[in-house]
């Protein structure tokens, strides 16, 4: 948990809105998976919903809004099958790099900026899973959260 400033909010805000929506995307992918792949989805939703709920801890704390999930979310093109559901993972994950990537340019304190550090981290070696299931190549991206 971290303990944001009011000029955080906006890009904590942000990264919040797109946990919600990264969370809800494992949805569709957990749907239409290879079962192989089950291990790694449930461990991906479980980061997610982790640094959701340390977000939402630490915004509601320090006295600000923290916007809840909406009801549902549109996915970026049709998912119908197990090699569409990777593609969404990896989109997801750079999606939500590039809101973190914004916490870490925007974040005030040391605190925010390492928390956030850590998360884009994170989202940048889930990405790289992804992309090597699909067989991108290379498999990481040298900015994670900047288009490539």
């Amino acid at each position: 948990m971290i303990t944001p400033t009011a000029s955080e909010q906006s890009s904590l805000s942000a990264a919040l809105a797109a946990e919600h929506a990264a969370i809800y995307a494992y949805g569709v992918v957990a749907a239409y998976a290879n079962p192989t792949r089950s291990d790694q989805v449930d461990a991906d939703v479980a980061a997610h919903r982790a640094l959701r709920d340390a977000l939402v801890d630490s915004l509601t704390s320090a006295g600000l809004e923290a916007a809840p999930a909406a009801a549902g979310y549109a996915t970026p093109f049709p998912v119908v099958d197990p090699p569409s559901a990777a593609q969404l993972a990896a989109q997801t994950e750079f999606d939500v790099s590039v809101a973190w990537r914004s916490v870490v340019e925007n974040g005030e304190t040391a605190e925010t900026r390492t928390f956030a550090v850590d998360a884009l981290a994170a989202t940048a070696v889930r990405a790289a899973l992804w992309r090597s299931v699909l067989g991108v190549d290379p498999w990481t991206l040298a900015f994670p959260g900047l288009p490539a």
